[in-house]
């Protein structure tokens, strides 16, 4: 059985094809079209993933991640930035914020679903 996965991100087509590469593993996805919209459904739901893009309105997902890592039982959840950014700079805002890994736009589906089953595994490990 896949794991749950919420995916934030502000672009339909995007969040289409993200879905249809983690569906294909048997990951139920949960979508949200932006950071807010996200926190409320974490409030609900605990998904085992989050996959976030940066460029979103209003709150950006270096943001998200910050505010994701302040809430109980969120802190070591595996946290994906999936964005069209490529600076390094931005890349030590995410990973300050608290992000575990950092992909590039565009992307392969074999990739991200690699990447999504090492998070996955990663996180069940026992510590």
């Amino acid at each position: 059985m896949g794991s749950r996965i919420l995916v934030v991100e502000d672009s339909p087509v995007v969040r289409k094809t993200i879905r249809a590469a983690l569906e294909a593993d048997g990951h139920q996805v949960a979508e949200s079209s932006d950071a807010e919209q996200a926190l409320a459904s974490l409030k609900t739901s605990a998904p085992e993933l989050v996959i976030t893009d940066v460029y979103m309105s209003g709150m950006d997902g270096i943001d998200l991640v910050r505010a994701i890592r302040g809430l109980p039982g969120f802190r070591f959840i595996p946290i994906l930035v999936l964005t069209t950014e490529t600076e390094e700079e931005m890349k030590q805002r995410g990973r300050a914020a608290g992000a575990t890994g950092w992909m590039v736009k565009p992307f392969q589906s074999d990739q991200l679903r690699q990447i999504v089953a090492r998070l996955v595994r990663a996180k069940s490990v026992p510590a």
